[in-house]
């Protein structure tokens, strides 16, 4: 009798559950339709877009609320538990041998293929072919990878419901923008999850700004044409600040007499300095005799859990380009590759299972202590690794940089 009793409740809640949920849609999507009409239609009229482009970017649009980072109307701001971009994943999984050597083969043959056209665009820009290959890769699989999604639905989901608002609404409105231009019709206007377009996949500001018509056809063609593609990445780059004739950064080893809580770009040291402290390339090597009186960084991805590396200013260049230390590894590492060196000497070590939720409390926890982890968001940036060294100093622990459970029970 309790289990039938049971079994029908259960029933009458789905039920429920499902009789609700049109209801819930359609009040999502009217809450959407105002936002368009009172926020972005005002902003998007005011930098020339027409009405009619307007109205085609949202015909038969709605918020699509599957998509990750999202804080829906009435619900609590939390981090999602789960981190949904593999540049703040696993070092060991981004950087696996298998994802480097696949991109690395691809890229020597397109390097042999367009030699003549990256040569002028490394003439132009100061920027070297293989780091620009090693993005073109990175990106969109050198043009291959599939890019479905409505950039209006997904951009316009963001500036109501995201974190970020203020920065999807600029994006939104530059979208909007590339269509009013003539750039591109509403139909083809597909992005990634998170908006970005093309095969450089530029976020829509970007385009505006960096793309360029390198072929000479009169359209700055980032979707189509591999000469505007490999250029617009370079000017990027170059506007970025890349300083020609320096590399991107070195494996290094580093002792432990030289802290991990050094690293970041906002402590710079002169190469040779580092070198006097006992910090060496791998395998022996030096540094090359021109880098030594420049300035360097101490870079430790994964704590003292993985590879090290001393960092030129070029390896911010390319976080510029997408801020994750883990993709501007993976850059620098397949440019280097392309030009043959080999896979990286020190092995990315087993760590905690940590969920992004997990380190959002630790994170929490941390400036309690009156310690700066940049911002508080799940994520172990560089701020948030130095900041675990100082927790790790003052507990008496041994100084990682990198979230582990012990830490998360000490604090």
């Amino acid at each position: 009798m309790i289990d039938r009793l049971c079994r029908l409740c259960a029933a009458i809640l789905l039920l429920a559950l499902a009789a609700a949920a049109p209801a819930r849609a359609a009040s999502l999507d009217a809450g959407f339709r105002a936002f368009l009409e009172a926020d972005i239609w005002p902003a998007a009229k005011a930098e020339g877009v027409p009405r009619a482009v307007f109205e085609a970017a949202f015909a038969g649009v709605s918020p699509n609320v599957k998509l990750p980072d999202l804080v829906l109307p009435g619900g609590q701001d939390t981090v999602a538990e789960i981190n949904f971009q593999s540049e703040f994943k696993s070092g060991g999984d981004y950087l696996s041998e298998r994802a480097v050597a696949g991109t690395v083969a691809t890229a020597r043959k397109l390097r042999a293929r367009y030699g003549d056209l990256l040569s002028r665009i490394e003439r132009r820009y100061g920027v070297p072919a293989p780091i620009i290959l090693a993005i073109w890769g990175r990106e969109s699989a050198f043009g291959a990878a599939k890019i479905p999604m409505n950039a209006f639905e997904v951009l316009g989901t963001k500036a109501w419901l995201a974190r970020r608002k203020a920065m999807f609404r600029e994006e939104l409105i530059a979208a909007l923008k590339i269509v009013a231009d003539g750039h591109l019709k509403v139909s083809e206007m597909k992005s990634s999850w998170a908006g970005a377009l093309g095969q450089p996949q530029f976020m829509p500001s970007k385009f505006l700004k960096f793309a360029v018509d390198f072929d000479g056809d009169g359209r700055r063609d980032i979707w189509n044409s591999v000469p505007d593609t490999l250029a617009s990445i370079a000017n990027y780059l170059k506007a970025a600040g890349w300083q020609k004739g320096r590399d991107w950064g070195f494996e290094a080893e580093i002792p432990a007499a030289v802290s991990c809580r050094g690293e970041g770009p906002d402590k710079a040291f002169r190469i040779a300095d580092l070198a006097d402290a006992g910090a060496s390339r791998v395998a022996g090597r030096t540094f090359p005799q021109g880098e030594l009186a420049a300035t360097g960084h101490l870079l430790f991805p994964a704590g003292r859990l993985g590879p090290s590396f001393v960092a030129t200013p070029n390896f911010y260049v390319i976080k510029e380009y997408n801020n994750s230390d883990l993709y501007a590894l993976f850059v620098g590492h397949v440019a280097d590759r392309i030009q043959g060196a080999g896979p990286l000497v020190v092995p990315w070590r087993k760590t905690d299972r940590l969920t992004r939720g997990d380190v959002y409390r630790m994170q929490e926890k941390l400036v309690a202590q009156g310690l700066d982890v940049g911002t508080v968001d799940g994520l172990a940036g560089f701020k948030t690794r130095r900041s675990i060294g100082e927790a790790e100093a003052k507990l008496g622990l041994p100084e990682t940089c990198w979230p582990s459970k012990a830490l998360a029970a000490r604090l």
